[in-house]
């Protein structure tokens, strides 16, 4: 887990130390239409710009953003915007500090903090639309809406992918005692609470089917440091941890069983009025049924030789039990799988 989080960390400062940059290109853009000075703007792009980067990328204002974004989108866009114009007057008034008392610029720092009529416009305008692709983005997912903005699946192509089932344990009897409309308040709280692990570890979740999710990641990116594996044990971790919320709210801790398989795949755009990316193959049908074996089994955490065989190396605080050889509906071979669990640490806490 220290790596994990290291590995965390490290992509977090690189964009720490990246958004400054984006937003002095917008600064830099601003003085090119407004025909102003070019070094002031820049800073005051900086300024300006790196905490909504930084705001939107979830690093600062965190649970604030989390919490607009679950609301309904006219009150997720004024919340927004009237987040990003707070961010602008501060960022500006941050920046003409800097520009008087180490620049010199303007006679005062009074003056060096005003913002022009055409700033603001440009914030507003701006802001607004960012506001609006973020939106949509968190709409249709972070990988699809890039995957269809670059158009990388318009022809289709042939790539080997992860594929994660989790299924919520127990929801049908949830749903008995008390009824569809807290059943559904239930089950989006806990597909909100996954989202966090999965872009902690670059997945995508492509679809919900009633009470579950299916999360997909490339071969290279769901592999590297295990992060696949690590999105499931995160996702434990997280619920653990808001245990007296779940209790509080719902009178029950969410529990799930997971399933990961990969193979190859054909990934390709579908549909012209709602795209859609889809993928070919018999991926689905075979994780679906390994997540009705992990029923069957048992077991919260089940995976394919196949998979187990890619990772080659689980992390230390993992280990793996071969189940054997089983039968699958549409296979001409038995499929061997594995159930993962977090190791027992010692007494040393280790």
């Amino acid at each position: 887990m220290d790596l994990w989080r290291a590995m965390l960390n490290s992509r977090q400062v690189w964009f720490w130390a990246f958004a400054p940059i984006l937003g002095s290109v917008a600064g830099l853009l601003y003085a090119q239409i407004f025909d102003v000075e070019a070094f002031s703007a820049a800073i005051r792009g900086a300024f300006v710009g790196a905490p909504i980067l930084l705001y939107e990328r979830g690093n600062v204002l965190s649970r604030w953003r989390d919490a607009i974004r679950q609301a309904a989108t006219p009150f997720f866009i004024v919340a927004t915007i009237a987040t990003y114009v707070l961010m602008i007057l501060v960022g500006n008034a941050a920046a003409g500090t800097v520009l008087h008392h180490l620049f010199g610029y303007m006679r005062t720092a009074r003056e060096a903090m005003a913002l022009s009529e055409s700033g603001l416009v440009y914030a507003l305008v701006v802001s607004a639309l960012v506001t609006f692709v973020f939106r949509v983005r968190d709409l249709i997912g972070p990988s699809l809406f890039t995957s269809l903005l670059l158009g990388r699946y318009h022809r289709p192509t042939k790539e080997e992918r992860i594929f994660l089932f989790l299924d919520v344990s127990g929801s049908t009897h949830f749903a008995d005692r008390h009824g569809d409309l807290e059943t559904q308040a239930y089950l989006g709280q806990i597909f909100s609470a996954l989202a966090l692990p999965v872009r902690r570890s670059q997945g995508s979740i492509d679809d919900y089917i009633g009470d579950m999710a299916l999360v997909t990641w490339p071969m290279h990116r769901g592999m590297r440091d295990a992060a696949c594996l690590r999105c499931v044990f995160d996702f434990a971790a997280v619920l653990k941890g808001q245990a007296p919320m779940w209790l509080a709210r719902f009178g029950q801790v969410p529990e799930f069983r997971a399933v990961l398989h990969c193979v190859w795949v054909v990934t390709a755009e579908n549909g012209l009025e709602r795209h859609k990316i889809a993928y070919f193959g018999d991926v689905v049908n075979t994780t679906g049924r390994l997540e009705s074996l992990s029923k069957t089994l048992g077991e919260p955490v089940l995976v394919s030789g196949d998979f187990l065989d890619s990772i080659r190396e689980l992390p230390l605080d993992l280990a793996a039990e071969n189940l054997g050889f089983y039968a699958m509906r549409g296979r001409n071979e038995p499929l061997e799988v594995s159930a993962i669990r977090l190791r027992a640490k010692n007494s040393s806490g280790v």
